[in-house]
C-alpha cells in the first residue's frame, strides 16, 4: 500500500490497542504504543531510500529484505527498544506486541497489491503478489479516515475500528470474487492463455490485463466481465547475440528482468551508430503507452554507453534520462 494508507492504518491500530487492558490503563504504555504502531506501520518501507541511489537497486530490493519474515520480527524489537529508552515506564511486552502487529499488518496488506513483496524470505525470494488491491485503494483509505474522524468526535475506538476492519475484510473477499470473474472473462476471450495477470486500478470495476499464450502476449483492460484487448504481440525469443548478452548484463536491464514476468523487447539501430535494446513491461499500459521500461544503448564494441530503467511517460523524458546517463 502507499505511505498514506500505512500511516492511517497505524493510527487505527493505536485506537484498537485500547482493547488491551494494560495499554488502556497505563498512559505511558499507551503513548509508546501510539508511537510503535505508527512507526511500525511505516518501518518496512525504509528501503524507499534506495531510490536515491538508482532505480535499478530500488527495483531489485524494494519490498524485499525489509518485508521478509526476519524483518517482521526484527523491526518490532528495534522500535520497542528505542521507545523503551525514550519512555522507560512503558510496558515493554505490550508495546512490542502492538508494534509487531503494525509491522506484520504492513507486510500482509502489501501482499495483496500487484507489486507484491518477498514476504517468505529467507525460504524463497519469490515475489508474492495477489493483485486484488491497488497500491492506493480509495475505499480502504476513506474507511480509515472515517474511522479516525469518528474517534476524534468521541466514538469508541475499539468498536469503531473493529467494525471497520470487518467491513474491509468483506471488501477483500469481494475483490477476490471480482478478480476471479475477470480471469474467467479473460479465458473466454483469449481461450488459449497459459498465464494471466489481472491487476487492480483505483477504479473499483477497472482491471489491467496482461496475458500470455503459446504464441502471443495480450494486453487489455476489463470493466467487470467485459474484456477489451488493446495490443497483441507475437512472442519471439530475444536473440542470443553479443550485443543482447552484453545489454542484459547491465544493472538496469538485469534488475528489470528480475522483476518483470511479462515483457516485450525491441532492438533498433540508432542514427548515432549505437544499438538500442529496449525491454517493455506489459503490465502497466496507460494512455496508449507502456511507461515501465529498461533501455540500454551500446556501441560497436558492445560497451554500454548509457542505460536506464524506471517509469517514463514520454519519449522525450526517456531520452533526457539516457543523455544524463551517457554523460556520467
Amino acid at each position: 500500500m502507499d505511505s498514506g494508507t500505512h500511516f492511517v492504518m497505524g493510527i487505527a491500530l493505536s485506537g484498537l490497542a485500547l482493547a488491551d487492558p494494560v495499554v488502556a490503563s497505563h498512559s505511558m504504555t499507551y503513548t509508546a504504543v501510539i508511537a510503535g504502531t505508527i512507526i511500525g506501520s511505516q518501518a518496512p518501507d525504509v528501503d524507499t531510500v534506495l531510490k536515491l541511489r538508482n532505480n535499478a537497486v530500488y527495483i531489485r530490493h524494494h519490498r524485499g529484505i525489509t518485508h521478509s519474515l526476519p524483518a517482521v520480527v526484527l523491526w518490532p524489537i528495534l522500535i520497542t527498544a528505542a521507545l523503551s529508552f525514550i519512555i522507560p515506564d512503558a510496558n515493554v511486552l505490550h508495546v512490542w506486541l502492538w508494534t509487531f502487529l503494525a509491522v506484520a499488518l504492513h507486510v500482509f496488506v502489501d501482499i495483496f497489491n500487484a507489486y507484491g513483496t518477498q514476504a517468505i524470505r529467507p525460504f524463497s525470494k519469490k515475489w508474492v503478489a495477489l493483485g486484488v488491491i491497488n497500491t492506493f485503494d480509495p475505499i480502504i483509505f476513506t474507511l480509515h479516515c472515517l474511522g479516525i474522524l469518528l474517534w476524534a468526535f468521541g466514538a469508541n475506538p475499539v468498536w469503531t475500528f473493529s467494525i471497520m476492519y470487518l467491513v474491509i475484510f468483506c471488501y477483500y473477499i469481494l475483490r477476490f470474487a471480482i478478480q476471479r470473474a475477470v480471469k474467467k472473462a479473460v479465458h473466454n476471450t483469449i481461450q488459449d492463455e497459459e498465464y494471466v495477470i489481472v491487476a487492480p486500478t483505483m477504479r473499483f470495476f477497472h482491471w489491467r490485463i496482461a496475458a500470455k499464450s503459446k504464441t502471443h502476449y495480450y494486453v487489455g483492460r476489463a470493466y467487470g466481465r467485459s474484456v477489451n484487448i488493446y495490443d497483441k504481440f507475437e512472442i519471439k525469443p530475444i536473440p542470443k547475440t553479443p550485443v543482447v548478452e552484453a545489454a542484459l548484463k547491465d544493472i538496469n536491464l538485469d534488475a528489470f528482468v528480475s522483476f518483470s514476468p511479462l515483457y516485450h523487447w525491441e532492438i533498433s539501430e540508432l542514427e548515432n551508430g549505437l544499438t538500442e535494446v529496449r525491454l517493455i513491461d506489459l503490465r502497466y499500459r496507460s494512455d496508449n503507452r507502456y511507461p515501465f521500461v529498461a533501455v540500454a544503448q551500446l556501441n560497436d564494441d558492445n560497451e554500454i554507453i548509457t542505460s536506464y530503467t524506471g517509469w517514463i511517460f514520454t519519449e522525450d523524458k526517456l531520452q533526457k534520462k539516457l543523455q544524463i546517463g551517457a554523460s556520467n
